[in-house]
């Protein structure tokens, strides 16, 4: 499908994600598990760097769960990138990252929801959320602990991801995590990916979704991400999927609201199926 047709789909009302993105989109059910992010001193660019580094801008960015961040971001992407602007543009509705969940329970939720489709991952989040009195803010640590795997099967919860369960849970009772910690590290992206890949069944691209709509980090890039691969080659009218090294390349420009970039190439996606189903009808 070309652009322009992709373009005038996403001037329609969009339908709901499909599994593949909605699965790792961090949301809270429960007003109970909120958790109040420390305000930070925000790093002024030092007048005398006229060239901060792209890591410096990241780091000095508010998160994208402020309004104003997505605004200057949205202006800064329009202006860096007339294609992009092109898809911004057309798309109506602006992105939004309110999840307020604690790292733990985002977390959890992430492994619970893996290669699931997002009805199928609900209703088994649910079960697990109703083992604990007190619905999701009595998920924490210890509590995840006490409950066995055999429990955790019944109600459809996979043996190894029982075990990836555990393995969080128990990384957290040792001190090795915590939800303190993840925050402190917010802005570092490889220190966090390291630290998190250490949890069984936590990948790279998992902490990464995690950065985003959890952390509401504004400068996240998910090279390996499908959806935001096929959105970079539909963009730019490439032959072929690209390459990490290609995707770091072209989106560049996107610096430093890569994230915001990202959930925009998942939105040219989905107005490309949209448009095949109805074409299809």
């Amino acid at each position: 499908m070309s652009l322009r047709k992709t373009l005038t789909a996403l001037n329609r009302p969009s339908s709901p994600p499909d599994s593949s993105i909605s699965a790792v989109k961090i949301e809270s059910a429960s007003s109970s598990s909120k958790i109040t992010f420390r305000p930070r001193k925000i790093r002024k660019l030092s007048s005398d760097d006229p060239n901060p580094s792209p890591a410096t801008i990241a780091a000095a960015s508010p998160p994208l769960s402020s309004k104003s961040t997505v605004d200057v971001a949205l202006r800064h992407l329009q202006i860096s990138d007339e294609l992009l602007g092109a898809v911004i543009s057309a798309h109506s509705t602006p992105p939004v990252f309110e999840s307020v969940t604690t790292p733990f329970l985002s977390l959890t939720r992430s492994i619970i929801y893996q290669q699931l489709a997002t009805k199928a991952a609900k209703c088994i989040y649910d079960r697990f959320v109703s083992l604990f009195p007190g619905g999701e803010s009595a998920v924490v640590p210890e509590s995840v602990v006490s409950i066995s795997a055999a429990d955790l099967r019944k109600i459809g919860v996979s043996g190894r991801k029982a075990s990836y369960l555990h393995d969080l849970a128990g990384k957290y009772e040792s001190g090795a995590l915590s939800d303190e910690m993840i925050l402190e590290m917010r802005d570092d992206e490889e220190g966090l990916i390291e630290r998190l890949t250490s949890v069984k069944g936590i990948g790279v691209w998992t902490v990464q979704m995690f950065m985003i709509f959890s952390l509401h980090r504004p400068d996240v890039l998910p090279v390996g991400d499908l959806g935001v691969r096929k959105g970079v080659k539909d963009l730019y009218g490439l032959k072929n999927l690209p390459g990490p090294l290609q995707m770091e390349q072209l989106c560049e420009k996107w610096r430093p609201y890569r994230s915001v970039g990202s959930w925009y190439m998942w939105r040219l996606i989905e107005s490309q199926k949209t448009s095949k189903t109805k074409l299809s009808k």
